[in-house]
């Protein structure tokens, strides 16, 4: 059935079905999401396990081990990755794609309910989450208010803030940094105790037991039910101070006269500072598939409205992704929009006829608008991959329209009426206009199946792009035969241009000397391919955004006070550099700007992230990663201290890990590696894990008079964990005040824990009496790792490269060409992990779909054409696209890197419709027309010309905006895929236009030798 002809007859239907489409779109478009990234299900899940004065030895050896034992024989199991801390054990499971990730969330968290009984009684139960995307600030505010302390300021936090935000539809979480938490101290004298004979376990517990509220079970008095409550607590630190307990010995004593009772703040172990001063923060964590901008806006508008109540609160915003989001929404949009501008004025250039430009123009909106319903219907968003998507093929989308309307035209200069013209052409570009567009699809689609955690966002690239072509398709046969009858008007002939003129002259030279062609045309694509080699390899592009960050870590062992001081130091030289404009530091807390897939962890008060607002794109002449070498180099002064620059989530570093079971080794290999790796050229810093040393004090039980005394070990590590740190939170009495209720933390003075003379006169409860800490055990300072990472139940030790600007592929080729890496002894292994490991499976990933596009393409062409040979001169344009990719990628110093590979793999789908138009009127001519070979060849050189120059400009013209990175926001990811594609359309056309002609020949001539040998061999048996 003829579509177009049946839509010429039947014009309402298309009209009112179009209508429809386009109101269903517009519905669909207002009701999508905008995010940065779609939200990908990964099936990551991770266990943290918390056991509060733990040592990192004493976490892997008790908790990690037993834990990625038991998930070892999970299912589906990928890797297994652990970070050990001071007091924490983050075990993260990594699942194959396939997996599913609540099937999978189930498996870990029965799997570690069933050892639980094994793991540590004293040690909390283990939380078990699943890995977002989303589980990242999007935003963080700093708050300032000058008649509030830093305890109240917090509390409002606490209280007011979170609780208004967390009413903001899409607010996940909210999350303080800095300031201070309320707390009832109770500091006692070490002397004090040792001259009563007890312990600081004795005062916590009895104080637990005492200060509490209890049900007492239900009563039936005067006839009615009551229920029973024990209620025996007090209101004030100054309530508490005079409270009586009982020690072991049956004497009381009021608290006070052991210890020092206060209404006070817990020991400061983090800070948030906004250009140096004091503040209290607050990150904004959205929920899973709520939209960016609609929850920033949101949060925006509540603390507004805070405003308003609160005059004297100052909020300011100091770090956010959501303006990202919006300028990368919107400046795809405004491309969009730019693309198909200049697109129509290719239209306009070459048709030089106001009704068919608008008829062309047309094509464009109605294939987009509709393309948001499915997508909506799909559960995609407006995101950055399916902005890409639209954006990259705005050109395509009006080619099926330029195609039928320049046929059409065509045939009202040989003096037929619109009516007629529309009916007769849209017939004969009919199989051409199918076959070019879904050659399309055969491209696009395979990219929505792609492995790997990079197949996972293309799925929304892929079934976008090839939505929007078969709407660009359905247009193209429906609405544009049907406009082009009812609309156009007769036209005169026009003479034919001189650039037509001249090309057939060169087509009609090619095939005439089809041997020079060829040749001249290999040693064309031989040296396009040469010069790929010369071409670096990256992940992904390098960005230009206005935010950075300068993560510092100092040496284990340095306080709270040290970090402050160094962080500042950091800041003051930061803000002497004239791009920067803002400076948030947050010390010991906060994962603003981190990494998703790399787990948060505990807090800790040796790292600092400074948080750096740069002035705009337009406004600064350098590019990020080279303000960050100048910040890179100023912070060479600090002494005693690691740092990073550049934010935790970008493609800026290569990570190197070692593995192996024994640690020994791995250290000692670890040093050699370390010591190379500074020595390769242009990279910055190198951070590595490995010798990371804290200072621990070990007390070691004497056993022999330990027993004697009836001592056990148990004891003595209660008595010092009370005494030091405070009990465990869930032990902890607690006073209730209306609104909140405060912990009461029994422990030592501060001065008291820095006396290791003090500390061994502690008191030891034992079966015979109390008795001296040190006539039981030896305290002695040494020292133990301060972090362990392990990496499939092996330790490892890793390597953060600072790639300062350099390409991926350029720094690991680099790395892997190191003496200590390609002679690393027998029990050390390189690990796959980070954007390396990435980048190696999204080329594989692209390599299989570029391959499986192709045979889409061969199949789709086969069954159009009904021949298998003629399809091969079709796909020969593929060969004819890349060497103009590579050339444009040299010339413009761009990597081979995700975007381009994208390219490469839309180029594939649009040099193949240069050919298919030629390849097809040739056909047509032979079969219907009677022509010879050369004379179909030439008319089909001669009609179609015109439809592939105006495609391959309409294209072109549509992508330059993104090429040349002219909208609204970072262009970085986008700009490699038009380059790519702008260059392998310059020369695919311009090759396709000469060289097709001549392998149509060539295969032509193969076809024919083989039937004349299926003859000879026919003829032979008939013979015979």
């Amino acid at each position: 059935m003829n579509v177009s002809a049946w839509s010429i007859r039947n014009p309402i239907p298309a009209v009112l079905g179009f209508i429809m489409l386009t109101f269903l779109g517009v519905m669909a478009f207002k009701a999508m999401k905008i995010q940065l990234f779609p939200d990908i299900d990964l099936p990551t899940v991770t266990v943290t396990a918390s056991m509060p004065g733990a040592s990192p030895d004493q976490m892997e050896a008790e908790v990690a081990r037993k834990i990625e034992n038991a998930l070892a024989s999970a299912q589906g199991l990928k890797h297994l990755y652990t970070h050990v801390t001071d007091g924490t054990a983050i075990v993260s499971a990594e699942f194959r794609l396939e997996r599913d990730s609540r099937e999978a969330l189930e498996d870990v968290r029965s799997t570690v309910t069933r050892i639980r009984s094994d793991l540590p009684k004293e040690m909390l139960d283990p939380v078990i989450t699943k890995v977002e995307l989303s589980s990242k600030p999007i935003v963080t505010y700093t708050i300032a208010d000058p008649e509030m302390t830093e305890e109240e300021l917090s509390w409002f936090v606490d209280n007011n803030i979170t609780k208004l935000l967390l009413g903001v539809k899409g607010v996940g979480a909210v999350n303080r940094v800095g300031g201070v938490t309320r707390q009832i101290r109770v500091e006692l004298d070490p002397a004090r105790l040792l001259a009563l004979n007890i312990t600081a376990t004795e005062v916590s517990t009895q104080l637990s037991k005492i200060q509490q509220e209890a049900p007492g079970g239900r009563t039936d008095l005067g006839g009615m039910e009551q229920s029973v409550r024990t209620v025996a607590t007090v209101q004030t630190a100054e309530q508490l101070a005079q409270m009586e307990i009982s020690i072991r010995d049956g004497r009381r004593i009021r608290l006070d006269q052991i210890a020092d009772v206060s209404d006070s703040n817990a020991e400061r172990r983090s800070a948030a500072l906004h250009d140096g001063r004091e503040v209290v923060g607050f990150e904004i964590v959205r929920s899973l598939g709520a939209s960016d901008v609609e929850v920033g806006n949101g949060v925006a508008r509540a603390l507004a409205t805070l405003k308003q109540t609160h005059p004297q609160v100052t909020v300011e915003r100091v770090f956010n992704t959501v303006d990202q989001v919006y300028e990368t929404y919107k400046g795809s949009m405004e491309m969009i929009f730019e693309g198909a501008l200049l697109a129509v004025i290719v239209v306009i250039f070459f048709l030089r006829n106001t009704r068919a430009t608008i008829v062309a123009a047309t094509a464009l909106p109605l294939a987009v608008i509709p393309t948001f319903a499915v997508m909506y219907v799909f559960g995609f968003t407006i995101n950055l991959v399916t902005l890409l998507a639209l954006s990259l093929v705005v050109g395509v989308l009006v080619d099926d329209a330029i195609v039928e309307i320049e046929n059409i035209m065509r045939h009202l200069e040989m003096g037929k009426t619109p009516y007629q013209a529309a009916m007769e052409a849209a017939d004969e570009i009919g199989m051409a206009v199918i076959a070019t567009t879904f050659t399309l699809v055969a491209v696009f689609l395979p990219t929505a199946f792609m492995s790997g955690i990079p197949g996972k966002f293309f799925v929304q690239f892929g079934w976008t792009a090839a939505v929007a072509v078969l709407f660009s398709l359905v247009v193209a046969r429906l609405l544009t035969p049907m406009m082009s009858a009812y609309f156009l008007r007769p036209r005169t002939l026009h003479a034919t241009p001189k650039w037509l003129e001249i090309y057939l002259k060169w087509a009609q030279w090619c095939l005439g000397n089809r041997l020079k062609t060829l040749a001249m045309t290999a040693v064309f694509f031989v040296g396009s391919f040469v010069l790929a080699g010369t071409l670096p390899t990256a992940f992904q592009p390098k960005d230009n955004l206005s935010q950075t960050q300068v993560t510092l870590t100092l040496p284990p062992g340095n306080r709270f006070d040290q970090t402050y001081a160094l962080a500042e130091q950091a800041r003051h030289i930061i803000i002497k550099n004239p791009n920067v404009t803002l400076v948030y530091t947050a010390i010991g807390a906060g994962s603003t700007g981190g990494n998703v897939f790399e787990p948060s962890g505990a807090s800790d008060v040796r790292k600092a992230t400074l948080s750096i607002q740069l002035k705009p794109r337009e406004e600064r002449k350098l590019r990020k990663q080279q303000i960050e070498d100048q910040l890179r180099e100023a912070l060479m002064v600090l002494p005693g201290v690691r740092f990073k620059v550049g934010l935790g989530s970008s493609s800026d570093k290569y990570q190197l890990v070692l593995t192996s079971e024994n640690s020994e080794l791995l250290s000692q290999y670890a040093l050699k590696v370390g010591q190379e790796l500074r020595t390769i050229h242009g990279i910055g810093n190198v951070v590595s894990n490995s010798s990371v040393l804290r200072p621990e004090l070990v007390v070691r039980p004497d056993f022999a008079r330990a027993a004697d005394l009836g001592v056990t070990s148990s004891q003595i590590a209660e008595t010092l964990r009370v005494a030091t740190n405070g009990d465990y939170d869930q032990s902890l009495a607690k006073l209730n005040l209306p609104d909140r209720q405060l912990p009461i933390v029994v422990k030592l003075r501060d001065d008291a824990r820095q006396d290791i003379q003090l500390l061994s006169h502690l008191v030891v409860q034992g079966s015979r009496g109390p008795v001296l800490l040190g006539s039981v055990a030896s305290l002695s300072l040494e020292s133990g790792p301060a972090e362990i990472d392990r990496y499939d139940r092996q330790r490892n030790i890793s390597f953060e490269i600072e790639l300062a600007g350099q390409p991926l592929g350029k720094v690991q080729a680099a790395v892997l060409a190191l003496p200590s890496i390609k002679n690393m002894p027998a029990g050390v292994e390189l690990a796959p992990i980070g954007d390396a490991e990435m980048m190696q499976e999204l080329f594989a990933s692209f390599g299989l779909a570029m391959f499986t596009g192709v045979m889409c393409i061969y199949i789709v062409l086969v069954l159009l054409f009904r021949d298998f040979m003629q399809p091969a001169t079709i796909l020969c344009a593929l060969i004819l696209s890349v060497p103009g990719a590579f050339l444009a990628l040299f010339l413009t110093h761009t990597a081979i890197s995700m975007p381009s590979m994208i390219g490469i793999i839309m180029l594939m789908g649009i040099a193949t419709k240069n050919s298919i138009l030629l390849v097809e009127y040739a056909i047509v001519s032979r079969r219907e027309r009677g022509m010879t070979r050369g004379e179909a060849l030439l008319d089909a050189c001669k009609k179609r010309a015109r439809p592939i120059v105006m495609t391959t400009m309409a294209m072109g013209a549509g992508m330059m905006p993104v090429a040349l990175d002219l909208g609204v926001g970072d262009g970085s990811f986008r700009s490699p895929m038009a380059i790519v594609v702008i260059g392998g359309l310059i020369t695919s056309t311009f090759l396709s236009l000469l060289v097709i002609p001549v392998v149509f020949t060539y295969v032509d001539d193969l076809i024919e030798w083989m039937r004349s040998l299926v003859k000879k061999f026919s003829m032979a048996r008939a013979v015979h």
